[in-house]
C-alpha cells in the first residue's frame, strides 16, 4: 500500500484551531458558571454533554483517519463513535429544547458547543498530522507509542 506525505499544519492553523476550541470551551463553562437560573444538576448535565460530546467527535475524526490510513477499525467502534457523536448533539438539543431559558442564550451554548466539537476536531488533526510530518514518509508507525 502506497503511503501518502502527509503535510506539516501551518502555525496559523494550529493556533486558530487551539483558539477556537478554547473560546468554544471557555464561553460554553463561563455561560454555565454564570446561570444563575440554572440549578447545579443541570449546569452538570450540560458539562458531562460537553465532554462527551468533545471525546465523540476527537473519536469520529480518529476512526475515519485511520479508515482511510488503511489502519483497521472495527465497524462496532466506527458505529459507537458516529452514535456518540450524534447522541452529544441530541442530548443537547433536547437539554436546551425543555430548558427554562432566554432563546438567545439557547443560541449561545448550541453555538458554543458546535464551535467546541469541530474545534476539537481540528486539533486532533493537527496533532496528528504534525506526528505523521515529523516521522517522514515512508517510516512505519512506532510500536511503542504506547504503554503496554
Amino acid at each position: 500500500m502506497e503511503q501518502k506525505q502527509t503535510q506539516k499544519p501551518s502555525p496559523a492553523f494550529i493556533g486558530a484551531s487551539w483558539v477556537a476550541l478554547l473560546a468554544g470551551m471557555t464561553a460554553y463553562l463561563i455561560g454555565l458558571f454564570n446561570a444563575s437560573s440554572m440549578e447545579l444538576n443541570e449546569k452538570g448535565y450540560y458539562f458531562t454533554v460537553l465532554m462527551f460530546g468533545l471525546f465523540a467527535a476527537v473519536s469520529v475524526q480518529k476512526a475515519v483517519r485511520d479508515q482511510l490510513e488503511g489502519v483497521p477499525v472495527t465497524n462496532i467502534y466506527y458505529a459507537l463513535a458516529w452514535f456518540s457523536t450524534i447522541l452529544s448533539i441530541l442530548l443537547l438539543v433536547i437539554g436546551l429544547w425543555n430548558a427554562n431559558l432566554e432563546r438567545s442564550e439557547k443560541g449561545f451554548y448550541a453555538m458554543s458547543f458546535l464551535l467546541s466539537l469541530f474545534a476539537a476536531i481540528a486539533v486532533q488533526k493537527n496533532i496528528r498530522d504534525t506526528k505523521m510530518a515529523e516521522k517522514g514518509p515512508g517510516q512505519p508507525a512506532d510500536k511503542n507509542q504506547f504503554p503496554q
